[in-house]
This record gives structure tokens, sequence and C-alpha cells, in this order.
């Protein structure tokens, strides 16, 4: 198996990216292709002391580079030559089996779907991050892809995060919930309204295990394994998760640190502290899923590192190894409204 990797994409690149697939090399049977300026690649390589390039992996040579500020559609087209425009054509060519990127978010998406494209019924790409939570992990579906929404986006989001918990994650049966202000199946604005309808007459065809109107205090507390919602919600409500798990994390260290009992104390739970702030750590999970498109394509985090694009590629090995994208052509007489 080869996965592409966009070599100049993210803060810490292109270090974070050699050394993240030197890593995945070394420890899986895993193929990488790393895509961007060759003689970038090969300084951050002589800056890490590594002499020689790993086995299993390539390098393929693009001149370009998206940058944070570029107009996503218009960077595609007019930087052609980019690390991100080059591996997604060779994603699309067959060159690999799938993709990975720690780039610009949006550059990725419109790239993802105009070059590569989505399977065929499927409406929007989205973006599907797994989150820790009480009982284990959820897949919250979209994050920010797409800020406006219809009722049947939602149903399609919904179908892709369940076949995604169940064939990534192992979930026998995913429970599906709808992202709400309330329990009640009369909450929210028109779109959930019209959606919780459409998931509700999936679950009736035994299509879906949707258990209906999930507000965010339980979705942290497992009440769901899938939660769907527009982009605009889903973008807040991740980025809400995010800051509240650094603000813990840093108000247990202040307490921590605040005596020599408290110190002594943390020697000895300190076990148990790196277990949980690796939880809750974006690293550890590597990336986000784009799900929708004909092929794999892994969104890692902006600021990632080596151990999280390491990730990102273990987690591309089990999408690829998924073939989610032919069970969703497969069941899309199911997934329209």
């Amino acid at each position: 198996m080869k996965i592409i990797v966009d070599a100049m994409g993210g803060d810490n690149a292109p270090d974070a990216i050699v050394l993240g697939a030197k890593n995945a090399v070394e420890n899986t049977d895993v193929n990488v292709t790393l895509v961007g300026r060759v003689e970038d690649i090969l300084r951050a390589y002589e800056r890490n002391g590594i002499k020689d390039i790993p086995d299993r992996i390539e390098i393929v040579n693009a001149t370009e580079e998206i940058l944070i500020d570029d107009d996503p559609a218009t960077a595609i087209r007019e930087k052609s030559d980019s690390s991100l425009t080059v591996g997604l054509k060779l994603l699309r060519d067959g060159h690999g089996d799938a993709f990975v990127s720690a780039g610009s978010t949006g550059a990725l998406l419109s790239g993802a779907t105009l070059i590569v494209k989505r399977v065929r019924g499927i409406r929007r790409a989205a973006l599907a991050p797994v989150i820790p939570n009480a009982e284990g992990r959820f897949v919250l579906i979209d994050c920010g892809a797409n800020a406006d929404c219809t009722p049947e986006f939602l149903l399609q989001f919904a179908f892709m995060g369940s076949f995604y918990a169940q064939n990534v994650l192992g979930v026998s049966a995913p429970r599906v919930g709808l992202l709400n202000n309330g329990a009640e199946s009369s909450k929210g604005t028109q779109l959930q309204l019209e959606a919780y309808k459409l998931l509700e007459n999936a679950n009736a065809q035994k299509e879906l295990n949707f258990v209906g109107n999930v507000e965010a205090v339980e979705v942290m507390n497992g009440a769901c394994d899938v939660l769907v919602c527009d982009g605009f919600t889903g973008n807040i409500f991740l980025k809400t998760i995010e800051g509240t798990a650094k603000l813990i994390m840093k108000e247990l260290k202040d307490v921590f640190m605040s005596s020599l009992l408290t110190k002594l104390s943390a020697l000895i739970v300190k076990k148990r502290m790196k277990g949980l702030k690796n939880k809750l750590s974006a690293d550890s999970v590597g990336g986000t899923a784009l799900l929708g498109i004909s092929k794999p394509v892994i969104k890692a985090h902006g600021s990632s590192n080596e151990i999280a694009i390491q990730n990102a590629i273990k987690q591309a090995v089990a999408e690829v190894n998924s073939n989610i994208a032919s069970k969703l052509s497969d069941n899309m007489d199911k997934m329209k409204s």
C-alpha cells in the first residue's frame, strides 16, 4: 500500500512530515510518497541527522506551495505544481492509495472535490474527526467543510459517518445522533426539523440506527457514536471542545504545581495524567477523514508534529482497508431524500 503525503503542508513542514513518514515506514509495511520541493525535503533530512532516504519512501518534486491565506479554489487552479495539487493528481491517477495533508483545509477540500471527485451521488464531502468522550470516542460530521447545509446533506453525512464508525472504528451498530438544542423532535431550526424526519425514516427502514436529537452535553457523556450537524455548528462545537480540553489541562497543571504536597501528588498520578493528555491530544488521532471523496483523503492538523503525521498515515491505511467509497456507492439509493 502506498500513501501520498503533502511534504510542504502545515506549520512544521517539511521536518515533521519527513520524520512522521520515516516512523511510519519503520513501524508498518506501508510505502510513502513525499510530494514537495526536493531540495527542501533533503535539507529536512539533513537537519534531523538522516543521511539516506529511508527504504519505501520516494520523493516527487513539486515546486509550488499553497499558503494558508491563498484563496482555495484559485490556488488549486493557478498553482498547478503545488505539493497539494500534484499529490491529489497522483492519487487520482492511481499512483497511491490515499493522500494526507496538513495544509490548507479549504484548498484540500476544493482540490479533492475538483481533482479526485466525490463519490457519484454524494452532494458534499464532509470532515469527520474522531473525538474522545466518556464511553470511548465518536465521529463528528461535519466539522467545517459545509457551513450551509440542506436536510439531504445531513442525511448523507449520517450514512457516511455510520459507515466510517462501523468499518474503521469497529462499532457494530453505530448510534447516530443529530446535534440539537434539545432532545425533543420539535426542537431546532427548519434544517434540524426536516433532517430529523429524514433520519427517522431511515431508522424506520432499518438503514440507520438513529437515536434522535442529542444535546452537546450528552454527546460527551457517550450518547451517540456518530454526531451529525452542519459544518458551521460542528466547527464551533469542535473548537469549544479543544479549548475546554486545553483549559482543563492547564488548570490541572497549575493545581499540581501549587505546593510541595501537590507536586508529590503529581508524581503519584503522573502516568494517569500522561494517559489523559494523550487521550485529549489531536496527535494521537493523526487527522480527520474527508468523507465522500472517491479515494481516501486525510486532513492532518495544521500544527501536526511527527507523531501526528505518523498517525495520520496509519489512519489513511485504515480507511483504505475499509473501502468506504465503495460502500457509499453501493448504498446511494438509501441516501436520497
